[in-house]
């Protein structure tokens, strides 16, 4: 026996949810369909448990998409201020997180996540969205409606919305079943892989790295595609911090990054200086008040390890433009990522040409797709929740 409802939402994350509640405030009989045991999983890890749920700098040009246009429409009908209000009128305290160089528009919990989940909850409640877990889908048909098979009985409904994520974090219930959907229904996705994630290295970089574990400084990271000035963070696996996620999302297999350790600074113009003004000195010595010292030990066997026990007025001046030069661009070839066991997002997946802008439905009558399924990325910092709560409410309004 089928059980009815007007639509079925499979995935209760942040998408999803969103989803059900502009649909149940519309007076529509939801369910939302969670495989895994608890809703909003994502939620409650990210920001450290504080949830990163917005950025105030929300703008086409922070999402990566084979059409930069698409998101346009859903970001600008549901902004961040929009959710920033509901986070308001449920008394949720937050705060602006800051950086190196000032405000960073990236907005996080005061407390904790969890009242971000309670706050969809509660919506979700008075909405009158049914919500089930441990619900695996098995089966999805479509003719007069959508027939779903689970693992809690056969659901019905006019209308379906796919919000199950990506492939990005598996134990936090991440999987590629929307994909496998989408090909049933005879849509295209595009090429996958992880983003926002760490590099890996092999070889001496990689030794490297682990010698330096736990070490992060500001830095400006670059490749042929895109430049970020945040923190970088040293792994006993590679590179991680703000700026290495950033720029993972642009970097492909194969090709190098260049970082900045001074950035804003022409370093080799400075070294010149400082042997002006710090003749008896050490490069490594003035250095160290630049960058954290283990760093600039390991810099130091790599860029003068012949000149390490000179003092500043024995250096050429042309030594120290091309120190400062390797300084300013330090380039390295990741040998690759941490792949998806720690991606924050998947790149890629459903094309956006199957899916109106306005509605997220594609040409399948009564089929939706949103949140991370869906090739638009954002960057890091609480852009790729502001494209599901935004994605979301465009579907919430049109099932």
């Amino acid at each position: 026996m089928n059980s009815s409802y007007d639509t079925l939402v499979l995935g209760g994350g942040a998408a999803g949810l969103m989803c059900a509640i502009e649909a149940g405030r519309r007076g529509r009989r939801v369910v939302v369909l969670e495989s895994s045991n608890k809703i909003g999983k994502k939620i409650l890890m990210s920001g450290g448990g504080r949830c990163n749920f917005t950025n105030l700098h929300v703008a086409p040009d922070r999402f990566l998409s084979a059409n930069p246009h698409f998101c346009k429409s859903a970001l600008s009908r549901y902004t961040q201020w929009d959710f920033i209000e509901l986070v308001k009128q449920h008394r949720i305290e937050y705060f602006e997180k800051e950086t190196v160089n000032g405000l960073s528009g990236q907005l996080f919990c005061l407390q904790s996540s969890k009242q971000i989940v309670a706050m969809l909850l509660s919506e979700c409640e008075k909405a009158g969205v049914e919500i089930r877990t441990r619900c695996e889908t098995s089966e999805v048909k479509h003719a007069d409606a959508y027939h779903l098979e689970t693992n809690q009985g056969a659901f019905a409904a006019e209308t379906l919305v796919v919000a199950s994520g990506a492939l990005s974090i598996p134990s936090l219930g991440g999987s590629g079943y929307g994909y496998t959907l989408a090909e049933q229904f005879g849509m295209k996705l595009l090429p996958r892989s992880a983003g926002l994630v760490p590099f890996t290295f092999t070889g001496e970089a990689h030794a490297l790295c682990e010698r330096l574990s736990g070490v992060s400084c500001e830095v400006s990271v670059s490749s042929s595609r895109a430049q970020f000035r945040e923190d970088l963070l040293f792994t006993h696996r590679g590179l991680s911090g703000p700026a290495i996620l950033q720029i993972s999302s642009y970097w492909r297999p194969g090709e190098f990054v260049d970082i900045d350790l001074l950035p804003g600074t022409d370093a080799g113009g400075m070294l010149v200086e400082w042997k002006k003004l710090h003749a008896r000195s050490l490069l490594r010595t003035q250095l160290s008040h630049q960058l954290p010292n283990k760093l600039v030990v390991e810099l130091q066997g790599l860029f003068w390890r012949e000149f390490a026990e000179r003092p500043l007025a024995d250096w050429p001046d042309k030594d120290l433009q091309t120190v400062g030069s390797a300084l300013n661009q330090w380039r390295l070839h990741p040998s690759g990522t941490e792949g998806y066991r720690t991606a924050e997002v998947t790149l890629g997946g459903v094309d956006t040409s199957a899916l109106s802008s306005k509605t997220m439905e594609s040409k399948t009558p009564g089929l939706f797709f949103i949140g991370e399924v869906v090739d638009v990325t954002g960057h890091l910092g609480g852009f790729n929740f502001q494209w599901a709560w935004s994605s979301g409410h465009a579907a919430g309004i049109a099932v």
